[in-house]
């Protein structure tokens, strides 16, 4: 052999070793997740357009931006849907859970789409920021590819999938599975098959019981722009500059020994050039900063407990209606929890107009802020358990409340029982709107009448 031919050789053998010692350590080409706690395949939900919007699964809330759920013949998949991603898109888990070994994602390319490239992202503080994880990843193939992600993270943790190059050409997600070995904050399901494994449909999700207003994470929905803090889900009102709504799931495992934080504070994630209300913009109104999402719920974590003092899960409250008669009802969903029950939460305001310390007014900080003229809950009671939407039934302790924001106001939340249907048609929300028609109807026309 000439020497020309035998340098080649030996270059390309060179290049092939440097080449394989330089593939990435996080991102590993797999066939298969053998050792899954969770997996969502993205099934058995309906997206049929690209507007941004949160979606439940049976692993609990999803975030899509710039994605819908396909189905159709060009959608490849592994059990009859994949999310499809456009443009710059991402799809986002809703929750958190309790530590990732190892991230599985399967994917392909749309149809006769060109190539595109997209990252996994990771959150350990509910969301609020994120990084990436391993390496950039390009899809090319009409078949499902799968790839796994070394992650080795331990406490709450959740992930995004962002689509990072390719413009039009779309991008499909098949699944995602994570090993861990904490415990998945929403509870794996076996089917015999660890390939197969889900959880248990939408358990613990902040959103169970539904979304009120059809609220979207979008600019367009100002007035009902939906935010997910992690530990709680809420719409709110840019113009009101309060939320309309605000939606949590108490458990066990939410409630401990952290101590109040009192670190009220903007959320500095709302959209550039709306307002973001500050501590300051209560002093002297003569109104409590009342809490939707109230701290005594979230004392597990510090981060948790920090999370529900976000100016945007806060309402001009007068005193009497926040530290009597809505501290009296929030103690009392508490105490639900230790007689071995979980419960799921829906508080909202409306009109304008309340009474404080200070009198009657309409707006505080100089018109900027609503004062809403009544405030109203929702609770639904449940003995802990799995599989939480299909336990609801006729039997369901439902409490349904709806005060006036006034600080004349009795201190016994007993005495403004009402009922969902009321509420309902007080402020045209739609409550329990994820619940069976006929469960729903029983429950919205029911009043509750004390007991434990």
């Amino acid at each position: 052999m000439n020497a020309k031919p035998l340098l080649l050789l030996c270059i390309s053998l060179a290049c092939f070793i440097f080449s394989s010692c330089q593939q990435p350590t996080q991102a590993v080409a797999v066939n298969a997740a053998n050792d899954v706690a969770f997996r969502e395949d993205f099934s058995g939900a309906s997206k049929p357009t690209y507007t941004s919007a949160i979606i439940n699964f049976k692993t609990g809330d999803w975030y899509l931006a710039d994605a819908l759920i396909g189905t159709s013949k060009s959608d490849v998949t592994e059990s009859g849907a994949a999310v499809r991603i456009r443009n710059s898109g991402k799809l986002g888990m809703g929750f958190d859970v309790n530590g990732a070994q190892r991230v599985y994602v399967g994917y392909a390319v749309y149809a006769n789409d060109q190539p595109s490239t997209w990252q996994l992202w990771m959150s350990t503080n509910g969301g609020d920021t994120y990084r990436q994880v391993g390496s950039t990843i390009t899809a090319g193939n009409r078949t499902v590819q799968k790839i796994a992600f070394d992650v080795d993270q331990t406490g709450n943790v959740r992930f995004e999938i962002r689509k990072a190059s390719g413009g039009k050409n779309r991008l499909l997600i098949t699944s995602l599975a994570i090993a861990a070995s904490g415990v998945v904050n929403t509870p794996p399901k076996s089917s015999g098959n660890n390939e197969q494994l889900t959880a248990t449909a939408g358990d613990n999700s902040n959103t169970l019981l539904g979304n009120p207003t059809n609220a979207l994470h979008n600019l367009s929905s100002g007035d009902n722009y939906l935010i997910d803090h992690g530990y709680y889900i809420e719409s709110y009102n840019k113009t009101k500059c309060t939320p309309n709504w605000v939606s949590w799931h108490i458990g066990a495992s939410d409630l401990g020994n952290v101590n109040r934080v009192d670190n009220f504070r903007p959320d500095a994630s709302l959209p550039n050039g709306w307002y973001a209300v500050d501590d300051d913009d209560y002093k002297g109104s003569g109104f409590d900063k009342g809490h939707n999402c109230p701290s005594g719920d979230r004392t597990a974590t510090t981060q948790a407990n920090a999370s529900t003092f976000f100016m945007d899960n806060i309402i001009p409250q007068a005193p009497n209606n926040n530290q009597r008669t809505w501290e009296h009802l929030e103690s009392y969903c508490r105490d639900q929890i230790k007689k071995g029950n979980e419960v799921y939460v829906i508080m909202g305001n409306y009109g304008s107009g309340g009474t404080g310390s200070k009198g009657y007014t309409k707006s505080i900080n100089q018109g900027k802020i609503n004062v809403p003229a009544r405030i109203w809950k929702v609770v639904v009671i449940i003995p802990n358990g799995n599989n939480d939407l299909s336990r609801i039934d006729n039997n369901t302790r439902v409490i349904a409340v709806d005060t006036p924001n006034d600080n004349s106001i009795a201190p016994d939340w007993m005495q403004y029982i009402t009922t969902v249907a009321a509420i309902e048609k007080a402020t045209g929300v739609d409550l329990l709107s994820a619940l069976p028609d006929n469960i729903e109807n029983v429950l919205a026309k029911k009043k509750f009448s004390g007991g434990n």
